[in-house]
């Protein structure tokens, strides 16, 4: 293979830092509305007794993380995960290493019976190409229950493909409100003249997970009232303000290790 040398110009480092940068700047901007609108519809969740409940596969469970359990975060908060129907389903764990299990539909209604899910519960859902089949399935189901569902996603890559869910739909169609990653299609984001390296919408999902409890908290401190907000566990007196909140939540947040 040939090297393009104008290629390494940009393909470095800083070269990727600063396309990370122009990226966060946009995204921020663009979605601040999107954001407010979120927000608002969490802080209705968490009012009415509801949590948070967070899915992704593949990489897009790192939003899932992002906003479950996190030190800064929100408590009433929790994550669904493939690996939820191995520990609360009975599978064998030998299915999570089924190929394109995110594909099959079958995954997200099982994963959302398994959850324990609330009639006030809020879903945040992450997909870069929101056509797979289990997150799409999944919902199909939030929405069937009535649940607020919060979508964070590419538009540019979204608007490109073909759902692999039999309705045909993508997920920011079953949204009530969609965020836009800013990713492009692919997700990479610097050009090699071959190929394009360099994925940036696990950094921009984090950015609008953190600037929706960002909003949240706002709202409850303008209320006048103090916001259920993990210290970190590495901190002297984390262990003991986490477990005091999470008791508040007992039986409907899970924290696996």
């Amino acid at each position: 293979m040939s090297i393009d040398h104008s290629a390494l110009e940009t393909v470095s480092a800083a070269g990727f830092a600063a396309a990370a940068e122009e990226a966060v700047r946009r995204v921020a901007r663009e979605q601040s509305a999107g954001v407010a609108a979120a927000a608002d519809l969490v802080d209705e969740g968490l009012r009415a007794g509801g949590i948070v409940q967070a899915f992704g596969t593949g990489h897009s469970q790192a939003l899932a993380m992002e906003l479950s359990g996190r030190a800064g975060g929100l408590v009433p908060t929790n994550m669904i995960a493939l690996r939820d129907l191995v520990l609360l389903g009975g599978e064998p764990p030998e299915l999570l290493f089924t190929e394109y299990l995110e594909r099959d539909p079958a995954v997200g209604r099982r994963l959302y019976d398994l959850a324990g899910v609330a009639p006030s519960d809020v879903f945040v859902m992450a997909s870069n190409s929101g056509g797979n089949g289990s997150v799409v399935e999944l919902a199909h189901a939030v929405k069937e229950h009535g649940h607020p569902l919060i979508v964070i996603t590419s538009m540019a890559h979204t608007g490109r493909v073909t759902s692999r869910h039999p309705s045909g739909k993508r997920l920011f169609e079953l949204a009530d409100v969609v965020l836009d990653n800013g990713a492009p299609y692919g997700d990479a984001v610097l050009a090699t003249g071959g190929v394009t390296v360099c994925a940036v919408s696990s950094i921009t999902a984090a950015l609008l997970a953190q600037m929706i409890v960002a909003e949240v908290v706002r709202t409850m401190l303008a209320a006048g009232e103090t916001p259920p907000v993990y210290l970190s566990s590495n901190v002297p007196e984390g262990d003991a303000h986490n477990t005091a909140l999470e008791a508040r939540y007992a039986g409907r947040i899970r924290r696996p290790a």
